[in-house]
């Protein structure tokens, strides 16, 4: 299990334990945290899992890929540099400690 703080859209820190393996809004959604709509599920086809990489972990991710680039031009909120699906971010022990944001609105 990895730990991973999540803001939510009202601005409230919680702290998630998601297992290794699980897609951050996988283990964030399993545990109640507000602002993740995910109405593909997971698939890459929503945009509605939009999420705000905090600026000193970024580069600890993998880049976003093709689909997951194309995805982000279709979020609700504003698209950052530092904007990712949550469904494309895979939780590994390495992101213990992880901040990510989820802006105020998904759709």
């Amino acid at each position: 299990m990895t730990r991973v703080t999540c803001i939510e859209p009202g601005g409230e820190s919680v702290g998630v334990e998601i297992r290794d393996g699980w897609s951050l809004m996988q283990g964030a959604k399993s545990q109640g945290v507000q602002g993740i709509e995910a109405q593909c599920g997971g698939a890459c086809a929503c945009a509605t899992c939009h999420c705000y990489v905090d600026p000193a972990w970024i580069g600890k991710l993998p880049p976003p890929g093709a689909a997951e680039s194309l995805m982000l031009t279709n979020v609700a909120a504003e698209q950052r540099p530092n904007s990712r699906l949550s469904c494309q971010i895979r939780i590994e022990p390495g992101l213990e400690g992880l901040v990510v944001a989820f802006p105020d609105r998904q759709s």
